[in-house]
This record gives structure tokens, sequence and C-alpha cells, in this order.
């Protein structure tokens, strides 16, 4: 061997052994550099594995990233100030104002409430109003369609207007309204139509093309109706107990501390119990739920990189095979294995680091895309840049899973023999590679689940998602050694097809575990899913409308409530009412605990957070089930006590005889938990967290809700007759919110399917690749058959009946998985009700059987068409 520039000089091959550690680094990338001059045609589906699973993994980093970097920049945007103080049913105090007007604050005050809407013609429709003062929007602006005040001159001068002005009889100074352009369609408005919230007229004056703090107040219970706080007492929607939030927005004086001035804010009122958050939290609820979904969907992109990783395992080992004379030749030649086996570990790694950019470059074009696509349902628009974290992180697991698929073939070709290594491939000689590659094989095993535990906001989940998928390679693997044990029991058929077929998947190096595994997992991903959102449809579309009533009532005063009960009952078409006082309390200490320290699950976190409806009673409400403790006497008049969900005092640790404090209308009551209750949330009935014993909270000023069940088809009659009887209360109509939440459920369905869709792109590649790899041995095997008088249909069917069966095994072991995938996720994470769905399983089995036969056939054609005489005569 000559010298080469960078490399030892040696005379001869017989001197390869006697080189140190240096010299066969060296003389291994030196040799790497020559074969890779060849070209990388044999290894493109290692390529676009590692760039498809890379690119995704990029793609959804970068995109919370991006996302996040919008949150923070327009945080005081988004929040409506630089702090924002929430008072919940009661206004802040002019005291709290002043106090901070005093150290140059500015202050706007936003009000928010549900109201009914109700067009000229009769026509009504529940939303979500908000009234703001003169200093609204303290950041960002409100557009509005077409451009114009919302305030009225008598407004914008602070003249209460009391009495309508002679000028008003004609709408010119009458209160204006913009409205979300959803309840203009829907209602048939045009501008300057007069329509009435609550006990108040107002003229449609434009259309809300864009709300800068929408983000932090969203339209939950409707679409936005938009007035001045000037206005909103004419409406006499301000009663008692009504489910109003107050807040206060506080806009800072240049250069103060936000988190100085909330902490000074706290300490000076802190008997208030105000929920008081920077803009650096602007939408925290936001961030969590980026968290949440970006962790879901880089497991996703791992599950397409893992399979991926099957590809890159395969494509190493039939690069291998192609290289096979090369290896044999260098070993009988005395060539050591670490120096082979750096050869092609360096080669290896370079086309990786290809992949990986590809996938890097992709998956910021798919993050631009992304953007594009969500462009309208995100609170910001995203800050699209090349983030350095999401990229690293994408290409720390490109790597780890190229090491992990990619060593342990690199290590098992370096220690075969030279004369094993020619046969190995029709009798392979299970050689193991040595002890150093087999540790650092493990090694990157473990750092690449070390990664993704690390990196996952659920840690607990992510270790879940490791040892399924563990589980899961298991399972295929066994499910493909068991029919090939199969096959050859059956061995015996007389039908040459038949025979053939089944001898094909237990012949020495059969692809069989090879392609049952990497089309299994990607098959069993979108199984899952599918059986995920298949049950919860069917649990929206189903089963709740049979049970829900067909609406809620909320903002009942307690002078209206045996009214309301008469009215209600007195309508053709209703069949039930029930009706229960309600009142809004904040839980601010549990077991003396204040509850921004108080350590709960993760899965209840949500009860601390905001206000909490709470009822009294003083016997059991229909279809309670009392878990632990007993129920208080109807006569009871002690102190408060309080039935609990037995499921948020799993997740707080609470139980009988504990206490929670909650706040009322400003007064802080402890409440004694004298037992537990098996709340089912999904009949949408009356359920409440809380229920109270009488007594205390009857003399609050409190409202009641009500629930109307009935005839759907009077639906439209009877919220008409109830809110014309009584302007000041809001019916939401429980279909509309199903058919709601149903058209967002098929919207995170359509996400979730497309994210699977990259597992099941990476099984197909994996087994385009696999189907090529074996594509040499299936042209000589089609050969010597043609040339023993086989004929093509023959040989089409033996080899229809090989990939018919894989893909039928592969589908039926994913329909298991992926079912008890769907089932753990349904009842445990989602606390659901589980129901197998057999049509789903039966799509997927059948798709992945198509899909094998579809491929098998593509290599079947194209081996059928080999001529005889050139193979012939070069064995």
């Amino acid at each position: 061997m000559s010298q080469d520039s960078g490399g030892p000089a040696l005379t001869s091959l017989t001197e390869l052994p006697a080189l140190g550690p240096v010299g066969q680094c060296l003389l291994g990338l030196r040799l790497a550099r020559r074969e890779l001059r060849g070209g990388i045609r044999s290894l493109r589906i290692v390529l676009a594995c590692l760039a498809l699973g890379v690119a995704a993994i990029a793609a959804v980093g970068t995109l919370r990233a991006a996302i996040q970097a919008g949150l923070a920049a327009d945080g005081a945007r988004i929040l409506g100030g630089d702090i924002e103080l929430r008072s919940g049913n009661r206004p802040a105090p002019p005291e709290a104002r002043a106090w901070i007007e005093a150290r140059g604050g500015q202050v706007s005050a936003v009000v928010t409430l549900r109201s009914m809407l109700v067009a000229p013609s009769g026509e009504r429709m529940l939303v979500e109003l908000k009234a703001v003062d003169g200093a609204y929007p303290l950041y960002g602006t409100l557009e509005l369609d077409p451009p114009g005040p919302l305030a009225t001159p008598q407004e914008a001068n602070a003249v209460p207007i009391l009495q309508a002005p002679p000028a008003e009889e004609a709408g010119l100074n009458m209160p204006r309204v913009a409205l979300d352009p959803l309840v203009a369609e829907r209602l048939g408005l045009s501008v300057g139509d007069r329509v009435r919230i609550g006990e108040a007229e107002f003229r449609f004056a434009a259309r809300v093309a864009a709300e800068p703090d929408k983000a932090t107040s969203p339209a939950l219970f409707g679409p936005r109706a938009l007035i001045t706080a000037a206005m909103l007492e004419r409406t006499h929607l301000l009663q008692p107990g009504a489910l109003v939030q107050h807040d206060l927005r506080l806009r800072l004086p240049e250069g103060a501390s936000r988190p100085r001035f909330a902490a000074e804010l706290t300490t000076a009122f802190a008997r208030e119990g105000w929920r008081i958050r920077t803009a650096d939290q602007a939408e925290p609820a936001v961030s969590h739920f980026l968290d949440r979904a970006a962790s879901f969907l880089t497991l996703a992109g791992l599950t397409a990189l893992l399979v991926g990783g099957i590809g890159v395992a395969t494509g190493v080992r039939g690069w291998l095979e192609a290289r096979a004379k090369s290896i044999a030749t260098l070993r009988c030649l005395g060539a050591p294995a670490s120096v082979i086996f750096l050869t092609y570990l360096i080669q290896v790694m370079a086309l990786a680091a290809l992949g990986i950019g590809i996938g890097l470059v992709a998956g910021y074009g798919l993050t631009w895309a992304a953007a594009q696509a969500l462009s309208g349902s995100l609170p910001v628009p995203p800050r699209l840049a090349p983030y350095p974290k999401p990229l690293i992180l994408a290409t720390l697991y490109g790597l780890l899973t190229a090491l992990a698929f990619a060593l342990w073939p690199l290590g098992r070709a370096a220690r075969i023999s030279g004369s094993a290594l020619f046969r190995d491939l029709v009798q392979p000689t299970g050689t193991l590679p040595g002890r150093w590659v087999i540790g650092l094989n493990l090694l990157a095993a473990l750092l690449l689940v070390a990664l993704i535990v690390r990196t996952s906001g659920d840690k607990l989940f992510a270790l879940g998602f490791c040892a399924a998928v563990v589980a899961a390679l298991a399972l295929f693997r066994a499910g493909a050694w068991g029919l090939a044990a199969l096959a050859q029991r059956l061995s015996h058929l007389r039908r040459p097809a038949l025979r053939l077929g089944l001898a094909n998947l237990h012949r020495p190096g059969a692809p069989t575990a090879l392609l049952v595994v990497s089309l299994g997992i990607g098959l069993t991903t979108l199984a899952a899913i599918a059986q995920i959102e298949g049950n919860l449809r069917r649990q929206l579309a189903a089963e709740m409308p049979s049970r829900a009533p067909n609406f809620f009532f909320i903002d009942i005063q307690s002078d209206q409530a045996g009214r309301f009960d008469e009215v209600a009952r007195g309508l053709p078409g209703v069949a039930e009412v029930r009706r229960v006082p309600s009142l809004r309390a904040r839980v601010v200490a549990v077991k003396g605990v204040s509850a921004e320290q108080a350590r709960v699950s993760e899965e209840t976190a949500w009860a601390l957070r905001g206000d909490r409806g709470l009822t009294y009673a003083a016997t059991p409400p229909q279809g309670t089930k009392v878990v632990a403790g007993a129920w208080w006497p109807a006569d009871y008049q002690g102190q408060p006590l309080l039935s609990f969900d037995a499921n948020i005092a799993q997740g707080w640790g609470v139980g009988i005889g504990d206490t929670i404090t909650v706040n009322v209308l400003g007064r802080d009551i402890e409440l004694t938990i004298a037992n537990l209750r098996s709340v089912d949330w999904r009949g949408l009935g009356m359920n409440f967290t809380m229920v109270a014993s009488p007594g205390l909270l009857e003399r609050a000023p409190h409202t009641h809700i009500a629930t109307v069940r009935g005839d759907a088809a009077q639906d439209a009659a009877v919220l008409r007759a109830l809110t014309d009887a009584f302007p000041n209360i809001s019916g939401i109509r429980v279909r509309d919110a199903l058919e709601a939440v149903a058209a967002l459920l098929g919207r995170v369905g359509t996400a979730l399917t497309a994210t699977g869709s990259l597992t099941l792109l990476a099984g197909a590649l994996v087994l385009a690749g696999a189907v090529a790899a074996g594509q040499r041995q299936r042209v000589r095997d089609a050969v010597v058959l043609k040339t023993l008088g086989a004929t093509r249909a023959q040989i089409r069917a033996a080899w229809l009946v090989e990939y018919a069966l894989i893909g039928l095994v592969a589908g039926l072991l994913a329909a298991l998985a992926g079912s008890a995938a769907a089932w753990a996720v349904v009842t445990r994470v989602m606390r659901a009700e589980w129901v197998l769905l057999p049509g789903t399983l039966a799509a997927t089995v059948l798709g992945c059987a198509l899909l094998t036969l579809a491929c098998g056939q593509i290599g079947t054609a194209l081996a059928l068409r080999a001529r005889p005489g050139p193979l012939l005569r070069n064995e």
C-alpha cells in the first residue's frame, strides 16, 4: 500500500497489526475517505430515515421556541399591561388604584361576563361581554371595522347617560357595541342595527378586527361583544353574586421592575387575596400547553426517528454486505478488526451528519409551514429564527440514534473472519461484536434514553414511552419469530407458490423480523391515535348529548329563582328543571398551606387556578355518590362543612377532617371536609367540586344556576321565552358547546394523525430499504427459479404470499399494541371509558397488508425483469 497524505506509510498490509491506536485511526480515516469517493447511493435510505426523524424533532422544538419568544417579546400586549391584578367578582377598591397611580402607574379596568345579545329579529346568542374604560388598551391597538371610537361623545367626556337625550332617538348617541364578526354573521346584523344586551339597547358600531389582549381574556363561552365601562351599569347585569371577572391592568413607569412592583403591591394589599401576574407570565396556560404538546410531538418525532434507526441498521447491514469482498480481503490480509470498524464507522457517521444536516434544514422549513398554518390559532406570531437549543437537541437525537443502531452491524462485520464473511449472507455465523463495541452500543442507547427523559416535561411519561418502545420491539420481534417458525412447520405444503413463499420467511438472511418490526411500530402509533380520537368522539357524539341537559342558565338572582322555575316548567317541551345556588370561590389554602405553596399532583393543579364554583345543600344532590365519610344532617347549623371531589382530594393529599380555605367575596372561610364524592363530569349536569353545608353561605349574596332538559326542537322557543322574561340571565346551549369541542377534537385529531403519519412514513422507508437491500438476492432467486422452469406467475404468487403474511402479522400486532396504548391513555390519563373500535383496527390491518404487498410487488416486478444470461455467466 502506497503512502497517502495524512496517513501512515505502509509497505505491506502485513504491517497493519503493528500500527498503534493513532495510526489505526488515521488509516481508518484515509480508507473511509477513499471509499466515500465512490458515492453514497446504497445509503440513501439511511440518509432519508435520519433526515425525517431529525426534521420532525427540529420542527417541533423550533416552533415551540418561536412561540415562546413571541410570548416573551409581546408579553405586555398579551397581558394588557406590565402587571395584571385579578380580583374575581369584586372590583379592586379605590385605594388600590390610588396606591398604583401614586407610584406613577397607569391603570385600566376591564370587566368580563356572559350575556345574551338579542338582534332586531328576536334571534339571540350568548356572547362574552367585555367592558373597557378610556385607558384601554395600555399596550397594542384595538382595531375595529369600520374604524372609529367605541365611546360616544358623552362617554368620552365621562358624562353618565341616565336618560336618553332626544338625539339618541335617531341612534346618533346610542351606546355602541363592537362585535366579533361571527356574531354579526350568525344573527344577520349590519353596522347600525340596534341590539339588546341585558336591559340596555346598543348600536352595532363595528366588528372587532383585532383585540390585543385576546390571549389572556379569551371568549370562552361565546364570541366577543365589546362596550365601554360607562355603559355596563345600564345593562343591569352587575347583580350581587353574578359571574363577573374584574381585572386591573397596570402600565409601569419606564425602568420600573415588574416583579418588585408586583411584590410591593401584594404586600400592601395582602388580605385581598388577588391573583397578580406580570407580563413575563403573560400566558402561563399557553406555555403549559406548549410544553405538554411539544413533549408529545417530540416523542412522536422520536418514534419516527427510532423506526428510522431500524432503517439505519438495515441500510448499514446491506451496505456492508455489498462491501463484503473488500472487508474479507482486508481481513484475509491481516487487517485488525479495529481498523475495519473505524473505516466504516467514520463513513456511517459522515453520512449521518449529512442526513442530520438535511433534517435540520427541512425541520426549519416545516416550522415555517406550521407557523403559517397555525397563524390564526396562536396568541402571538411565532418569531422564527434558528434557535440553537432545539437544533442541538435534534442533532444529539440523530447522532445517538445513528450510533445506537449502526454500532452492532459494524462491530459484527469487523469481527467476522474473511472466509466466514463470504458465506455469512446465506449461512449467518452468529458472530457477536466485541465487548467494547457492545459497551459502546449500550452506552449510546442509555444516553438516548437519558436525553429523552431529561428533555421531557413529564419524566414519568417519557420513561413509560421508552419502556413501551422496548416492549413493542420485543413484541414485534417475537411475532416475526413466531411467523418464521410457523412457516417452517408448514413447509410440507404441496402448492409450489405457497411452499416457496413460506420458505422465504424462514430462510437464512430472511428480512421477516426487520419488516414486521419496522411496519409494526409505525402502524402502532397510528392505531393508538385513531383509537384515542375515536373514543373521545364517541363519548361526545353518542353518550353525552343523550344525558346532557339542553341548556345551562346562569346569573339567576335569588329573588328571581322561584319565578324562573315556574316560567321554565310551564314552557312547551320542557321536561325537567333543576336549580342550585352558585357562588364563586377561590381556594387560598389547603390544610393551612397557601395555594401557591401547596404540593398537589399535576392532574389536579387546575383546581387551584382561578375561581371555582361553590354551592351549598342540606341534602345530597341528585346522583351523589359518597365514597368516604357521611353527609351532614339536613338541619345542620354548625361550623361550615365541605363535600369534596374524591379525585381532587387524592391529588391534593386531603381527606376527612382536613380543611380547605376559600375566599368568597373577599372573606376567607375555612371549610372542614366531611365527605368525599365520586363526581361524574361526563354527564354535563350541575356538578360542583365543592358542596358546602348551608348556613353561613346562605347569607352571602349569590346567584343560582339551572339546567333545563326537554325537546330539542323547542330549544329556540325556550331560550327566547326565558331570556325575554329575565333579561339579566344567560343561556348556554349545551349542544353548541359540544359541537365546538367536537370541532376542536377534529383539529387536534388531524394534527395527531399527521404527526403519527411521520412514523408510518419512516416505516415505509425502512420497508423500501429492506426490499432494496434484499433485491440482489431476489434477482438471483428469480433467475434460478426461471432457469429451473418456474413461471413468472408462480414466482410472483410465492413472493406475494410472503409479503401478505408479513403485512398481516405486522398489522395484527400493531392493532393489539395500539389498542393497549390507547386503552392506557384513555383510561389512565384522560379518565374516560374505553371501547374497542373494531373498524379502526380492521383498517389498520388491511392498510398494513396492502402497503407491504405494494412494496413487495414493486421489488418482485424489478426482479422478474432481470435477464438470466449475464447473472449466470458471472456466477
